[in-house]
């Protein structure tokens, strides 16, 4: 039977009792699963609850909105390549997140969990907001005061409280702990790890999509790293089952302003963290650094930072081919680009790149980018 575990001490703890953290106050982690084979798969279920038998626990009545099943697109990017967009970005309240919150509310509920707390730089908090609402939940969201509008405007759409916490981001994860304390359950994206038993399903959810077989490489937009450490999770699984001969290259794609997984990859202790633009991107120190380190050297992949500049020259590539998506998903569609031109990763390769969040998000945000990158180039 799968346990709670606490990567640095060793620890195990009931996994039928829900909680967010080991007693000596590090995030808890699940091991990789036995895998499933497409015999287990319930293809009656459209969602990513097709997928349920890889779950570590039973959860008879899921909290589900239909989340999952997200398009993969093949798109020429440049003269020499193709790529495989995983549009994400199109789960029900616009973002990925929405994998890992049905899956954590999902489970918390089923323990009888009915008051949750979160803390978000906007898709996190609009993903527990909306599932809270669709499982009879009260949710309670703590955000920097600097988060996009229209995130917020989603999350108090959808019935939530919100608590809007000055100074960066760091003080919201501090207030809403601090609260936690209080009673409510501390349901965060970052430290629940049952979040991570959703993101996985995007590893069995391209295996399926690719005729159950694995992409040769999966790029994805890193800040706490829940969609890196999902796909490393799932594609380990599917290892272990014999499903795919080789694990798919992982590589972690940054913001430079603020690429702590990169700097460690990289060895740069003393790189700086300022403001960018792909605010879903925005935490200077991951609590899960050490595992996303190990996805990444664990499948022979690696890690690419880009420039503010390159994030907008593939933002409006991707728009001009259809794909309005937020400036964090254009991270990961930046360095593809910067991959292919080191040779780091081959146009002939099968690259998958995650499209995160919605353009919808910050639709304003995103006009701004463009336009003032069209009045520079001209």
């Amino acid at each position: 039977m799968s346990t709670y575990l606490d990567p640095i001490d060793g620890s195990t703890y009931d996994i039928d009792v829900p909680r967010w953290r080991s007693d000596a106050g590090r995030p808890l982690w699940l091991e990789p699963g036995r895998g499933i084979s497409r015999e287990d798969i319930d293809a009656s279920e459209p969602s990513l609850w097709r997928y349920r038998a890889a779950l570590p626990v039973e959860i008879p009545s899921p909290i589900s909105l239909g989340e999952g099943r997200t398009p993969l697109l093949r798109q020429g990017w440049d003269a020499a390549s193709e790529s495989l967009f995983k549009l994400d970005f199109l789960n029900p309240t616009g973002s990925f997140k929405d994998r890992g919150t049905s899956v954590m509310l999902s489970y918390l509920r089923h323990h009888g969990i009915q008051s949750v707390l979160e803390d978000s730089s906007g898709n996190g908090g609009s993903s527990v907001a909306g599932y809270g609402a669709a499982g009879g939940m009260r949710v309670k969201i703590f955000a920097p005061a600097t988060t996009s509008p229209g995130k917020i405007a989603q999350v108090r759409a959808y019935g939530a409280d919100v608590q809007l916490v000055e100074g960066p981001r760091i003080e919201s994860q501090h207030e809403a702990i601090r609260q936690a304390s209080e009673g409510a359950f501390y349901a965060s994206h970052n430290w629940q790890a049952f979040f991570l038993q959703g993101t996985k399903t995007l590893a069995y959810e391209l295996w399926e999509d690719l005729g159950f077989q694995a992409p040769d490489n999966v790029i994805v937009p890193v800040g706490a790293g829940s969609s890196l450490l999902g796909c490393w999770l799932g594609f380990q699984e599917l290892l272990a089952a014999g499903q795919i001969r080789k694990l798919p290259r992982l590589f972690a794609a940054q913001p430079f302003n603020c690429s702590p997984v990169d700097a460690a990859f990289s060895a740069d202790v003393d790189r700086p963290v300022v403001p960018t633009i792909a605010e879903g991107t925005s935490i200077a120190v991951p609590l899960r650094l050490s595992q996303m380190l190990a996805a990444v050297r664990g499948t022979a992949g690696g890690t690419v930072s880009v420039s503010e500049a390159e994030i907008v020259s593939a933002l409006r590539a991707l728009c001009s081919r259809g794909l309005f998506v937020e400036p964090t998903s254009a991270v990961a569609a930046a360095g593809f680009t910067s991959l292919l031109e080191r040779g780091t990763i081959s146009p002939a390769d099968r690259t998958v790149v995650l499209l995160t969040g919605s353009g919808l998000k910050g639709s304003s945000t995103v006009s701004k980018l463009l336009e003032a990158e069209e009045v520079h180039s001209d």
